[in-house]
């Protein structure tokens, strides 16, 4: 994957993604502005533009936020081709993969804009400010809370009442679940695999169990930790348990933990943010060490509709 080192594009990343011990290490993010009622990004309709790509979980926080929220007609998005490049995310100059808003075809023009000069990787997703032409942030997390806070004054989705375990969710979410299918996908080493995958199902174990006896992760009402933890639901069966040796158990085969994703399914808007067929091409893209032949399965069937026993709402 390529890296910007003050404001130029290169197509090969100097730093290594793999520590000597084998185990994958993600780079942080380094832009982290904040939209926030106070400013000086305002949550202003028709402001902000999103960058994002339909296979990355990181991105589809962005996009759940976006949707549960209803912000579809505040702020628009361009959606970068499945598979990347050499030029990273990259968009077609017209159809579904264009992008409409500066008319860029590779992600980097976009922090190519970005002052003082950018250095670090070229992720999405990220919001565009048209007011002041730049990147709000090039965190997932971060947008996540923007979109539920700042764009809302009720802050439903991280209420003051309930942030504590919402933080302690996502405490445990990102490194053992969000980040542990690719610690075990990307593992240079079988000790580095058996690790992250040992630790990514007791994860998925406990939040099984409690499941039984509550609807959400916190209380009875959707909030930030379990749009944080939807996204690798939605690829888990899919992608994560073929492509990135997440086999011991399929996420259908988690009675309370499967009745729960099917559940953040059906809410208003998030439907529309999963695809499956996308995903399977991004994820089975060629890659001398995953997937050479670049082969895209056909499989498996992952039957999202249907009646659930829970019924999630926003809190109200």
């Amino acid at each position: 994957m390529g890296v910007m080192i003050d404001g130029v594009y290169q197509v090969e990343d100097p730093a290594p993604q793999t520590d000597a011990d084998g185990q994958f290490r993600r780079a942080a993010s380094t832009i982290r502005h904040w939209i926030t009622p106070e400013g000086p990004f305002y949550p202003e309709p028709g402001r902000y533009h999103l960058y994002a790509a339909w296979n990355c979980p990181w991105a589809h926080r962005a996009l759940l936020g976006r949707a549960v929220m209803g912000l579809e007609n505040q702020i628009s998005v361009s959606y970068a081709l499945p598979r990347r490049t050499p030029q990273g995310w990259v968009f077609d100059a017209e159809g579904a993969f264009a992008d409409g808003e500066l008319g860029v075809l590779s992600l980097h023009e976009v922090y190519a804009r970005q002052s003082p000069s950018y250095t670090g990787r070229i992720t999405v997703p990220v919001p565009w400010d048209r007011d002041t032409q730049q990147i709000v942030s090039n965190e997932s997390a971060d947008i996540l809370r923007m979109l539920g806070q700042g764009f809302d004054a009720a802050s439903r989705l991280y209420p003051a009442g309930k942030a504590e375990d919402i933080d302690r969710w996502n405490a445990s979410i990102y490194p053992e679940i969000n980040n542990g299918v690719y610690r075990a996908g990307f593992a240079r080493t079988q000790s580095a695999y058996d690790e992250a995958v040992i630790a990514l199902f007791e994860a998925l174990d406990r939040i099984e169990a409690h499941l039984a006896d509550s609807a959400c992760l916190v209380g009875d009402h959707v909030t930030e930790a379990d749009l944080r933890l939807f996204p690798t639901l939605a690829r888990f069966d899919v992608a994560y348990h073929y492509a990135f040796k997440c086999n011991i158990r399929k996420l259908s085969e988690y009675p309370h933990l499967w009745d729960y994703a099917r559940a953040l399914y059906a809410l208003p808007g998030v439907a529309a943010t999963v695809k499956p067929e996308i995903y399977k091409q991004g994820y089975f893209s060629p890659s001398e060490l995953r997937n050479p032949l670049g082969i895209v399965p056909a499989g498996p069937m992952v039957h999202w509709e249907g009646p659930t026993e829970r019924k999630l709402t926003l809190a109200p």
